[in-house]
């Protein structure tokens, strides 16, 4: 079995349970992905073999307690430290993202622009994209300075091109068909 489905395994069972933690528990396995990510002693400590189970149970309980984290979540993590799968971290983190924008009906978006949108544009695209897809949007935003102007949008495999290229190629084209 790969790592990546036990991962997803893992994530939908702390989804089954946590109900009106999953959000809290969330954020807090985010924080401790991002510690192991940036402190190379944590990281050590916990994936490394010479480590015994048992010690990396203390661990991660003192740092997931530290984060208050839910029960669910410390009692996962613990599972995963008896195991010796708490490389599956990053992995099972982003399947549990994944899983409960699911749930709460979110929808992942990637917005592109030449420049930082304001607030009310942000909105504006957010409120558009809602609904496109008849589903609450989650926004990343990025700037592009390859882009002239306007925005690309990236919703799962739909791209949605509101770029002043585009619509420069989209005019050139309409310009030589009728010449």
């Amino acid at each position: 079995m790969s790592a990546r489905t036990s991962a997803t395994r893992y994530a939908k069972a702390l989804l089954d349970v946590a109900s009106d933690q999953a959000t809290d528990i969330e954020r807090g396995l985010t924080a401790l992905n991002g510690l192991v990510r940036d402190h190379a002693d944590l990281r050590q400590a916990l994936l490394s073999p010479s480590v015994s189970a048992s010690g990396k149970r203390g661990i991660v309980t003192a740092v997931a307690e530290r984060l208050s984290i839910a029960t669910p979540g410390v009692r996962l993590l613990q599972l995963l430290a008896e195991r010796d799968r708490l490389g599956l971290l990053d992995d099972l983190l982003g399947a549990y993202r994944k899983l409960l924008l699911e749930r709460q009906q979110v929808v992942e978006a990637e917005v592109r622009s030449a420049t930082a949108l304001s607030p009310d544009a942000m909105r504006a695209v957010e409120d558009r994209l809602a609904a496109i897809t008849g589903k609450r949007v989650a926004v990343n935003a990025v700037v592009d300075p390859d882009l002239l102007g306007g925005v690309v949008a990236s919703v799962g495999g739909t791209v949605y091109d509101g770029s002043v290229r585009t619509q420069l190629e989209k005019l050139k084209k309409q310009l030589v068909g009728h010449a």
